[in-house]
């Protein structure tokens, strides 16, 4: 029902606006406007065009996305935080392991969609983004050219890993120039001299 106009409903605490949601999910207007038309939160409109997005579905995405997931650690001023997002389960799997196995400071989250990842980033911004493109609800296309269009994410470190071909990725809109972009499978050691590279130019800031 969610773009649907509900004849005679009348907005109260069982909905909230738009603006509201944006509030509680930590999340753009633009973020919460896709989300109800890809059916991740009911919603209706009133005879005015305003957006009326039931309470409790937004308490539901919550619930999903915090339960049994503790406040992460405040990571000290030369941790790399990187935010992995991959809905696959066995590259879930192969990025934990590798990554567990460099002797770096680095902070990883992985999530499984590019609402995850904008709910994430709201939260807390990243230092790098590596994204897969092809995933459910919101695929990694939107995910980028949503935070390419908001200027306090416009120059967070964006890595692409896909197995779309350079042809696939441009009859797709193409991806913003300052997006580095690596084939399948997971190129490991370049994930790794990058992260390298971005925790010696940190360390140097935290000295000078």
């Amino acid at each position: 029902m969610s773009d649907a106009v509900l004849a005679g409903a009348k907005p109260d605490r069982e909905f909230c606006s738009t603006s509201d949601a944006a509030q509680m999910l930590g999340v753009s207007l633009g973020t919460v406007q896709q989300m109800v038309e890809n059916g991740l939160l009911d919603a209706w409109k009133t005879t005015g065009g305003h957006r009326r997005i039931r309470v409790s579905s937004v308490e539901s995405f919550l619930r999903k996305r915090q339960t049994g997931t503790p406040a992460p650690a405040q990571p000290a001023p030369t941790t790399l935080r990187v935010l992995i997002a991959e809905d696959d389960r066995l590259m879930q799997a192969l990025y934990e392991k590798t990554v567990a196995t460099w002797d770096m400071p680095i902070q990883v989250k992985i999530v499984s969609s590019g609402f995850e990842g904008l709910m994430e980033i709201g939260r807390s911004a990243p230092d790098l983004l590596v994204a897969d493109l092809m995933m459910p609800d919101l695929d990694g296309f939107a995910m980028i050219r949503r935070l390419r269009a908001d200027p306090q994410l416009a120059h967070m470190d964006i890595i692409v890993v896909t197995g779309l071909s350079v042809d696939d990725i441009e009859e797709q809109g193409g991806l913003p120039e300052d997006v580095l972009i690596y084939g399948k499978p997971i190129p490991f050691r370049e994930l790794k001299g990058y992260i390298q590279a971005r925790l010696m130019q940190m360390q140097r800031r935290v000295r000078a």
